[in-house]
């Protein structure tokens, strides 16, 4: 399509979208790219469009599994909206249908699912089931999990709940995040199977806290990579051994597969798969529908049993309905019928592994990490401290927009690029990036060495007896100057909202 022909789906200039946006709805309702966001009118593929006509890749849009406007998924909406739309009360072929085929993607005894309509609304009922079926509400999470938005899935969500900003409820217990680049214990002091150990262990000491004190376990919830903690891969044999550990203490243990589920991985349908488990509960959402809101929760016959016996009825208006059904039966199709699995593996080993051909000429990069495609790279100022590049990251992600990529920023330090694209991306789109990094990279680099300070004055979000993040082992606050008003780089884990110095920044680390 023409540049013209994409401009005409445009009904509003920029920026009266953007006023009424920002008129009607809340303050609290984040854009990516606040100070100038993208305005897009159509998507296609792993390509997305602004109201100009300019094509961006998009690199971060793990919703549109199957790609945007993935024409199996258009034309089973339409048909099935044009037959039946109606609640899951009355019976009808394509839930019985979709129910049994997303069922046997799993292993036994993962055979029975519940439909709803977002991740948050899994997550939620994810932990009613687990409630019901152990009589506990003791949850153990792990340090800057993300599970939703809900209260329910929010109370398990240290990643929204910075210091001073909300408190977790007495019953939620979080575990160390098992980051080996950057976590409490570290790559360069332990070997993968030792650091599996010693994550596991960690959760196993909360666990004979609990049943020490008379209780028992209620759930373990984790992602089974985590996403928001920066593209987190986990030491081998942790799951295993933290699913070990948590049952015995009399608990379930619940998967969030919600970002990371559906072939992603690339060897497996389930990332829960790269770890050699089997969880108890799943929870399945963004993906699962490419875009339509869609989610579900998978588990067991005697869970879902427990939480039969507790009298209360379950039912969704839309969870699902005809067309949702349809939908998550495209994309299964799709994943299925173009091997997009295998594809996934393919390109992201040569994501990975061209990245990592970077290292050695770009010492910025310090970490690059991922399985299939879910990658993550690490930006550092020091390689040997991992000192985090939270400005420098920030920069490149900018630059990187200019240049027509789509990319995000996630982690305590918000230093890590994430890649979690359409499962359409390609080598070719590869290529295109680590061309981009080659010479960008060091043109941040040069910007950012300039704006520091040879002395730079110590931070004061430091106190003589705390530091502000759980993982800092150091602080080094250089001053900079950012373009726009940013906050510091630990405001997530801590809600760092320190100023220095006629509108510089101290940045926490």
């Amino acid at each position: 399509m023409s540049g013209s022909g994409i401009a005409a789906a445009e009904q509003l200039s920029k920026s009266d979208t953007l006023g009424l946006r920002k008129k009607h709805l809340g303050p609290s309702c984040s854009l990516f790219f606040e100070k100038d966001p993208l305005k897009i009118v159509r998507a296609e593929g792993q390509y997305m469009y602004d109201e100009d006509g300019r094509q961006y890749l998009d690199c971060i849009n793990n919703v549109c599994h199957v790609g945007h406007c993935n024409k199996r998924v258009v034309e089973a909406a339409c048909q099935q909206l044009s037959t039946l739309n109606t609640n899951s009360r009355f019976l009808y072929d394509n839930l019985s249908l979709y129910a049994r085929k997303l069922c046997s993607l799993f292993p036994d005894p993962l055979s029975v699912v519940f439909f709803t309509n977002s991740g948050s609304e899994a997550t939620d009922l994810a932990l009613r089931l687990a409630r019901a079926h152990t009589d506990s509400f003791i949850t153990i999470t792990l340090e800057h999990a993300y599970h939703g938005h809900v209260t329910s899935a929010m109370e398990v969500s240290p990643y929204k709940c910075p210091e001073g900003k909300m408190t977790l409820p007495p019953y939620v217990h979080v575990a160390p995040c098992p980051d080996s680049y950057r976590g409490k214990h570290r790559d360069a002091d332990h070997g993968p199977e030792e650091l599996g150990r010693l994550y596991a262990k960690e959760v196993k000491d909360i666990c004979e806290k609990v049943t020490k004190g008379g209780d028992r376990v209620g759930a373990f919830i984790a992602e089974s990579m985590q996403s928001c903690g920066g593209q987190i891969i986990f030491p081998p044999d942790y799951l295993r051994r933290t699913y070990e550990c948590v049952r015995e203490a009399g608990g379930v243990c619940i998967a969030d597969e919600v970002q990371i589920g559906f072939g992603r991985v690339g060897t497996h349908w389930w990332a829960f798969e790269t770890q050699g488990v089997v969880p108890d509960i799943v929870t399945l959402g963004k993906p699962i529908g490419n875009g339509h809101p869609l989610s579900a929760v998978v588990t067991t016959p005697e869970i879902a049993k427990s939480f039969h016996s507790t009298g209360i009825e379950f039912f969704s208006t839309f969870g699902g309905n005809p067309v949702s059904c349809a939908i998550g039966m495209a994309v299964i199709k799709e994943v299925e019928d173009r091997d997009l699995k295998t594809h996934a593996k393919e390109v992201g080993d040569y994501l990975v592994s061209s990245l990592r051909s970077l290292m050695p000429r770009f010492p910025m990069i310090g970490d690059v990490r991922g399985i299939g495609l879910f990658v993550g790279i690490d930006l550092v100022r020091d390689r040997e401290l991992r000192t985090p590049a939270t400005e420098e990251a920030r920069r490149l992600l900018f630059r990187l927009r200019q240049e027509g990529v789509i990319l995000s920023l996630d982690g305590p330090y918000d230093n890590v690029l994430k890649f979690k694209p359409p499962m359409t991306f390609s080598k070719a789109n590869v290529d295109r990036i680590v061309l981009l990094l080659q010479r960008l990279i060091p043109e941040i680099k040069e910007d950012a060495t300039a704006g520091f300070q040879k002395k730079p004055e110590a931070c004061n979000a430091l106190t003589a007896d705390k530091p502000v993040s759980r993982n800092a082992r150091i602080c080094v606050a250089p001053l900079i100057q950012p373009p726009g008003d940013l906050l510091c780089g630990m405001r997530r884990a801590q809600g760092c909202q320190s100023r220095m110095k006629s509108g510089y920044i101290a940045s926490c680390y």
